[in-house]
Parts: C-alpha cells; sequence; structure tokens
C-alpha cells in the first residue's frame, strides 16, 4: 500500500472528524436553554459564574474562535459536565464504551462464524436445498425487527426456560473490579475463588444480547457471501479448473475462496459501523451498561452536554472502523490499490 493513499486516508478521516465537531459545536446553539450551559454542563446561576464561563469559553468572541477554543477543550478531554449526574461527560464515556465495544466484537464474531460459512455453503449447492434452506432462513433474519427478536428471545429463554437472564451485565453475587472495561477479561485478571462460575455468569449474560445484536449483520454477510462466491464460480478460471476434473471442495477452497472473501473483508468492517448502532436498542431492550442506553437516557433527561458527547463517541467510531475496514480491503485486494491510484 503506498504512502500517498494512505495519506489520502488520513486526511478524509480528518476531514469528517473536522466535520463531526462543527455539527457537535452547532447542537450547543441548538438546543433550548443557554448556549453557553449547553456547552460546559454548567447552570450560570450567578453573575461571577457567568463571566468565569464567557471568559473560560470566549462566549463574547465570534464563532470561529469559540470553535477553536472548542476544539482544544474536546482534544483536552473537556466534553462538559452532565446536567444529570454532574460527573464529567468524557469521564462517563470512557467508562461505558467498553461495553458497548465488547458486545459489538462479540457480535460480531457470532456473525462472522456463521455468516461466512454459510454463505459458502449456500453457493456450494445452488439452487439446491441447503441453498434453499439458508437463503429462506437468511430473508426471515433479515426481516425480523431486533427489537421483536430480542422480546421473544426474552419471553421463550428467560421467562418460560430460565435458561439466560433477561438484562444486566452480570449478577449482583459477584464484584469484579473493572480493570479494562471488558467483563470476560476482568474476571480473567480477577483473582477470587468463585471465578468460574462468574465467567458462566458472565457468558450467560452475554447471550441473547449478542445472539438479537449479531442477527441482522449475520444475514447480511451470508448474502454478501453467497452472491460474491457465486460471481467468482461464474469466472472463466473456475470453468477451466472444473474442466480439468476437480471437485467441488478443491475448487472452493484452492479457487474460489480468497477471491470471493475478498470484497467479504470490507464488508465486514462495514458491519461493525452498524453494530455500533444497533447495540443502542439492544442496550436498551437487555438493560446493557452500554454507551447507548446511556445516550437514550441523556436525551429522554434533555441532557444536552451528554447527548453532544455521545453523539461524537459513536460517529467518531463509525467513522474510524469505516476507513481501517477499507485500509485493510486496500491491503489485501492489490487490484483496488490500482484503481485508487488511477491505473488501469
Amino acid at each position: 500500500m503506498r504512502l500517498d493513499y494512505i495519506l489520502r486516508r488520513i486526511g478524509l478521516f480528518v476531514f469528517m472528524v473536522l466535520m463531526l465537531s462543527v455539527f457537535t459545536f452547532l447542537l450547543s446553539f441548538l438546543f433550548p436553554g443557554d448556549a453557553l450551559s449547553n456547552l460546559s454542563g454548567i447552570p450560570s446561576n450567578n453573575f461571577a459564574q457567568h463571566t468565569q464561563l464567557e471568559d473560560k469559553y470566549l462566549y463574547n468572541s465570534n464563532y470561529f474562535m469559540q470553535y477553536i477554543a472548542f476544539l482544544g477543550r474536546i482534544l483536552q478531554g473537556d466534553w462538559g459536565l452532565s446536567f444529570a449526574s454532574g460527573d464529567s461527560v468524557f469521564s462517563q464515556i470512557l467508562d461505558l464504551i467498553p461495553a458497548t465495544l465488547e458486545l459489538s466484537i462479540y457480535a460480531l464474531f457470532v456473525s462472522v462464524v456463521i455468516g461466512v460459512p454459510s454463505g459458502i455453503l449456500a453457493s456450494a449447492y445452488y439452487k439446491q436445498w441447503p441453498d434453499k434452506l439458508i437463503s429462506s432462513t437468511t430473508m426471515i433474519g433479515y426481516s425480523m425487527p431486533i427489537f421483536w427478536l430480542a422480546l421473544l428471545l426474552i419471553m421463550l429463554f428467560s421467562l418460560q426456560l430460565g435458561w439466560f437472564p433477561m438484562s444486566g451485565r452480570m449478577s449482583l453475587l459477584y464484584e469484579i473490579p473493572p480493570t479494562t472495561g471488558f467483563i470476560l477479561i476482568d474476571i480473567s485478571l480477577a483473582n477470587f475463588p468463585y471465578q468460574g462460575m462468574a465467567f458462566i455468569d458472565a457468558l450467560h449474560h452475554l447471550t441473547l444480547p449478542t445472539i438479537v445484536l449479531a442477527m441482522y449483520p449475520t444475514t447480511v454477510l451470508i448474502r454478501f457471501t453467497r452472491e460474491s462466491m457465486l460471481k467468482v464460480m461464474d469466472q472463466n478460471f473456475i470453468k477451466t479448473a472444473r474442466a480439468k476434473g476437480l471437485n467441488r471442495r478443491q475448487l472452493i477452497m484452492h479457487h474460489a475462496l480468497r477471491n470471493a472473501l475478498l470484497p467479504v473483508i470490507k464488508q465486514i468492517g462495514l458491519q461493525f459501523s452498524t453494530l455500533i448502532t444497533l447495540a443502542m436498542i439492544t442496550e436498551i431492550i437487555f438493560s446493557w451498561p452500554g454507551i447507548g442506553r446511556w445516550l437514550i437516557d441523556s436525551i429522554y433527561q434533555r441532557d444536552y452536554p451528554a447527548i453532544q458527547g455521545g453523539l461524537m463517541a459513536v460517529s467518531l467510531f463509525i467513522i474510524f472502523a469505516t476507513i481501517i475496514a477499507e485500509l485493510i480491503y486496500t491491503l489485501f485486494d492489490p487490484l483496488s490499490r490500482n484503481q485508487a491510484h488511477g491505473k488501469v
């Protein structure tokens, strides 16, 4: 991968982040109430405090100078204070984002493990009963709203069968020190007598949210992998290999699979961006203590500094995941590198 292409991707990332920061800055003036309070999270109840905030936020200067000061505070981690709790918005995001990332990463792992092999199997038995079964199941899963699926799984596996808990991240019986914020890793790092039981309990809490969150990207990956494999299997070099007497397994494993999975790699990265947004709904239903549920609660409470910070954090992760997915795809696909540099 050439350096100029990487620099262009970095430039695009910086531009998108700047546009995001401009939008976040303007929200303070678009929200109801005092813009200065929306920026800082501190109600200016007296004249002395109001004057201090005006000096700190350059409130009497023009909008450009206020925006430059806003960028400086963002880079320093000063994202204002929450109206609801009075705590730092940036600190709350740092505490909550690992739970959202953990759920999204596990759901993406499940999607890849199930989606890619299922798509390959469907393409290998094109228009036969495995393909029809997988395609029909995929269509049902793709059309199913995740909130309806979540409620259905809760009613069946939590309320009736009692196999899995319906909410939370961990039972109250265990107290795990938040070393990394990822519950399974924290349990592995902790040293206490009931470590194995705590690990199983955390897996039980993870199961239903992960299944619900993984449903949409799994169906997308199945369909995308199937179409990519069918497209590759129709190429001339595959027909030549088939004419030489190679069986289906040899065609797929040694010739078609590598070429078909290249666009799937990019799609996997794009699905991670989708998971971040879908996690907001999942976290609300399962009371998962992540940034999505916190952001929705902030909207209900009209906590404008928290809304700005949460939207900016989620958007940054989506932009970052999209750029990384494109870079990884370009790294593995020489043809896309040549097209990116304007070569034929």
